[in-house]
């Protein structure tokens, strides 16, 4: 090969070794997404918050309960003392399975047989699917155990199965995957509008010169932020209310809740997503550097967040990234909403951790931001 061709190669070289952040991009991003794409793709979900309500109390109460916990599907994470507080525990989302044992279920088992109610979540098909098919089978074993027992001490039985399990698919009986993801587009589009337009409007000013023209201007920062902000927060509503539109009118969602406190609330998500962008923004020298960036803090956020994969499938170390994922609560709010039709009462615990994230990033942002064009 020619010198110059050396020279170039040699300068190619040299120009990524000084870019850093694109080397740094370019070796990382690709390792992010096989772990990501690893810890998501997940189908046999285990260890579903499961709440329980039983009126018996009773020893064999008790040992179809350990059947339950033992299959390592379900987790009984709360006692409920009443049919309102169990659906209480699901619509707030405590839950997502509760079970209902009726009084004098041990006395009733020895007689006849016996009907125990499991309420799943459907919401989330995936999750529903996975939990329906393990409390039959617990159900199916438990029944040939006692019918084991019974054989064995000869005593006959009449009739079927002697605890028949009987589940209740609640928000989304028909089990349609479009109900469950297409209110969750709703937080992606949100995201992908807030961060990565907001970066890259601002990293455009920067490259053509004209954001430094308006430092020295009259104008003061926080007006030229608030320009900047303003825009792109009435573009995001214009989304989402079109993505409202064709979800329920195309793909049937239904809207069960309040649309006002569905735009409060995404307020709340937006505030800490700007402030992703405009963090973006001011590490980002270029705009392919700023789409790339935008592109890191988004992957997570999709496949981490519980948009397309269900986080109870995932492994310990992927839930605890999805806990700092604030698109992981908004989803729980836009689903609380539209398919569950609850209020902030129910909201709250998802609502705070994305006001402090808010908070904290937006802060920081501004800080650097300010640094930045001082």
């Amino acid at each position: 090969m020619s010198s110059r061709l050396w020279g170039i190669i040699a300068k190619e070289f040299i120009q990524l070794w000084r870019d850093r952040l694109a080397l740094t991009l370019a070796l990382f991003v690709p390792v992010a997404m096989l772990f990501i794409f690893g810890w998501a793709i997940n189908t046999d979900v285990k260890h579903v918050p499961t709440a329980v309500f039983d009126q018996s109390g009773g020893v064999e109460a008790r040992t179809l309960l350990e059947a339950f916990t033992n299959s390592q599907y379900f987790d009984i994470v709360q006692q409920a003392r009443s049919h309102r507080e169990l659906t209480r525990l699901i619509d707030g989302g405590a839950a997502k399975v509760g079970i209902v044992i009726p009084p004098d279920f041990g006395r009733q088992l020895t007689r006849q047989n016996v009907s125990v109610q499991v309420i799943v979540d459907a919401s989330d098909p995936q999750v529903a699917t996975s939990a329906m098919n393990a409390a039959a089978a617990i159900g199916a074993q438990r029944s040939l155990e006692i019918l084991t027992q019974t054989v064995e001490g000869t005593v006959l039985r009449r009739g079927g199965a002697p605890v028949d399990v009987r589940v209740r698919a609640w928000y989304n009986p028909d089990l349609v995957s479009a109900i469950f993801i297409v209110p969750g587009l709703i937080g992606a589009l949100l995201m992908q509008t807030t961060v990565s337009v907001m970066a890259i409007t601002v990293v455009r000013e920067r490259e053509k010169g004209t954001l430094e023209a308006l430092v020295v201007s009259p104008i003061r920062r926080w007006e030229l932020l608030l320009g900047k902000i303003v825009p792109n927060l009435l573009v995001a509503y214009g989304q989402m209310t079109m993505a409202l539109i064709v979800a329920h009118v195309v793909f049937d969602v239904p809207i069960r809740g309040s649309l006002p406190l569905l735009y409060g609330l995404s307020a709340i998500f937006m505030f800490g997503t700007l402030g992703i962008g405009i963090f973006v923004s001011a590490a980002s020298r270029t705009v392919p550097q700023a789409m790339q960036l935008s592109f890191l803090t988004f992957l997570p956020s999709i496949y981490l967040s519980g948009l397309l994969f269900p986080i109870e499938g995932m492994p310990p170390g992927a839930q605890v990234l999805a806990s700092a994922i604030p698109l992981t609560y908004y989803l729980r709010v836009v689903r609380g909403i539209v398919l569950k039709g609850i209020g902030l009462e129910y909201l709250w615990s998802q609502v705070l951790p994305l006001l402090v994230f808010g908070v904290v990033v937006f802060t920081l942002s501004i800080l650097r931001f300010r640094k930045q064009l001082e």
